[in-house]
């Protein structure tokens, strides 16, 4: 029984495993493979892409999902309670909720898998899928240069997660006090862009708009970046704030379809973590 909370948890032989597991999901290998398992979700009403694919993931592979709103686990009871009981039910359990710590805690008392989808400080099953989606696009993705182009949060940080396993190289463009700690940081969204092969970038909260106007991903910038570049933002994305219209109608825009293999990809975290 493994849990899934943070990629740094992982060595990059385990994120490979996933990815394997994820090709053979398609050949039919896992049908079948949650029959008789109930899997426990707690996720917010606001979960869109996340919810959809995991709960769409366990019924494929013939789970019973059971769902909570995420305040749910913001009662008095405490978490080791919670899960004492989870424990006699429960194959698996799954999380959407801002505190990484609580998850973890989590971990920590369940007798069965925990998977994170999505705190305050990370999100790995989302920079999972997107690796995965790179590497059926481009042979040598670890070799990749990376930008973030957003302030040090959940996206920005599950990237520098996944980079510090994987090693592949990793650049931040913010704005001055937007900073992630370890990892180069530019100020200057055209000299950021140069050498780099994956622009990722993450939507803005409404008082930061003003200080990274300067930092929004435009056509005119992606033509300055390394050939065959890719726009990677991570939805939900706005247009006209740190990405422009014109980027997202443009070749380099990874499109739709790029998060497709999101479904896949936490099927396999869910075979990964329970087999």
């Amino acid at each position: 029984m493994r849990s899934l909370t943070r990629l740094t948890d992982l060595r990059a032989d385990d994120i490979y495993e996933i990815f394997q597991i994820a090709d053979e999901i398609a050949g039919g290998k896992y049908n079948g493979f949650l029959n008789g398992k109930s899997v426990v979700l707690f996720f917010p009403a606001s979960s869109i892409r996340t919810r959809v694919t995991f709960e769409k993931g366990i019924y494929l592979l013939g789970g019973q999902p059971i769902l909570f709103p995420g305040d749910a686990l913001d009662k008095k009871e405490e978490i080791r309670d919670v899960c004492g009981y989870l424990n006699n039910w429960a194959d698996i359990v799954i999380v959407r909720h801002k505190s990484l710590h609580l998850i973890e805690k989590i971990a920590q008392y369940s007798k069965v898998p925990v998977i994170n989808a999505m705190t305050d400080r990370n999100h790995p099953c989302e920079i999972l899928s997107d690796l995965y989606s790179l590497s059926q696009i481009r042979e040598h993705f670890e070799k990749d240069h990376y930008l973030f182009c957003g302030k040090s949060g959940n996206i920005g940080l599950a990237w520098k997660e996944a980079a510090d396993v994987l090693g592949f190289d990793l650049s931040q463009c913010c704005t001055a006090g937007y900073e992630m700690e370890g990892v180069s940081v530019y100020h200057d969204v055209k000299a950021a862009v140069k050498g780099k092969d994956i622009i990722c970038t993450d939507s803005l909260p409404a008082e930061a708009m003003e200080d990274f106007k300067d930092c929004r991903i435009t056509k005119e910038v992606m033509d300055m970046a390394n050939p065959n570049a890719l726009l990677n933002p991570c939805p939900p994305f706005y247009r006209g704030e740190e990405v422009s219209d014109d980027v997202i109608e443009s070749e380099y825009f990874a499109g739709y379809a790029f998060k497709k293999n999101l479904l896949a990809v936490q099927q396999a975290v869910m075979i990964w973590c329970v087999r």
